[in-house]
């Protein structure tokens, strides 16, 4: 057995709510009899009354209640196998991870601004496949390309600036590892977006753009962080806040260089943008570009197709509270013969 909506389970609280409820009505009734009526009288105008069946009725209800809810979860068994198809788009999201990405000329700083921002565009998402490459001196894949949102919203969340141990930044890694992700010929449609403050340090990147060019990927780019610069905060080895050197010990200031992110952009037919603060820019290549793209269609699977059995428990819960309804709380009255 599985349940089609688990997360609705939280209203299980209910049931010892009702519990509470229910006992504590009754111990108030008591009460409010005593109060009334002198002990001598308490038995002639409460003596019909049967706490064995006011104790039924009152299981009835949270049993029904119980039920309900596990209606509400939608309990699942037997399946069938069927054919789906989908439609969508393949994009790739290149993160970098360098130590500049710490700057926080974009609050809380440049990469966790980022991850923010990449969450927000998966909100969007409706059937297109999704995969994260993280790259600062190489690239990885981190996420192949998936339509399960909830996994990569995981493996995002486990990004930092040590997720790639070895350091720099290489914009050129990043396409070679999209296109190597990517399946299928020229006819896929294979969008990249790179999320980065621009500075390249490995170089090659004008042959990575034109074999991205030849492999059809059109690459993206948010450039983020500001073109004046700023200090790169980092916690040393004492857990000391201080900013990041270089070998000679001067203070390294990191800036977001457009050109080459606007060449990237133009020369596959992508787009860049700016990161500001109100508005990051993966929205915007969304809206504007990537909903534009007729949505192919992916290789059909079988899915396994379970079978709903809420019915049950939920026909269940009405028939008892019909009970409930029907059935009183006084004693029966027995027949005297002449």
């Amino acid at each position: 057995m599985k349940f089609g909506a688990l997360y609705l389970a939280v209203w299980l609280w209910i049931i010892p709510v009702i519990i509470v409820f229910l006992h504590w009505s009754g111990r108030a009734r008591e009460k409010a009899l005593r109060r009334f009526a002198k002990d001598n009288t308490l038995s002639e105008i409460a003596g019909s009354f049967d706490p064995k069946r006011k104790r039924i009725k009152d299981i009835v209800i949270v049993v029904s209640f119980f039920l309900l809810i596990v209606a509400l979860i939608r309990p699942q068994w037997g399946f069938k196998w069927q054919e789906v198809k989908r439609r969508g788009l393949n994009i790739l999201i290149a993160l970098d991870t360098s130590k500049s990405m710490l700057a926080e000329d974009v609050l809380p700083n440049r990469l966790d601004r980022a991850k923010l921002a990449i969450k927000d565009l998966v909100k969007k998402l409706n059937g297109d496949r999704v995969g994260l490459i993280v790259f600062s001196g190489k690239a990885f894949l981190q996420c192949p390309l998936t339509l399960d949102y909830d996994g990569f919203l995981l493996t995002l969340d486990d990004v930092d600036v040590n997720t790639v141990p070895i350091g720099g930044t290489s914009l050129s890694n990043a396409i070679y590892a999209a296109i190597d992700s990517y399946e299928g010929g020229k006819n896929e449609h294979k969008e990249l977006v790179i999320i980065t403050d621009g500075e390249d340090l490995e170089g090659g990147i004008d042959r990575a753009i034109e074999k991205a060019k030849s492999d059809g990927v059109s690459i993206y780019c948010v450039g983020i962080g500001a073109p004046e610069g700023d200090l790169i905060p980092v916690t040393n080895e004492s857990g000391r806040r201080v900013f990041l050197k270089d070998s000679e010990g001067n203070v390294v200031k990191t800036r977001l260089e457009e050109n080459v992110l606007q060449k990237m952009s133009i020369s596959t037919g992508g787009m860049y943008v700016r990161a500001t603060g109100a508005e990051f820019g993966l929205d915007l290549i969304y809206e504007k570009k990537l909903s534009k793209i007729e949505k192919q269609e992916f290789k059909s699977k079988l899915e396994k197709k379970y079978n709903e059995r809420f019915q049950i428990p939920l026909i269940i819960a009405l028939l008892l509270f019909l009970f409930e309804s029907i059935v009183g709380d006084r004693k029966r009255q027995s027949r005297v013969g002449r």
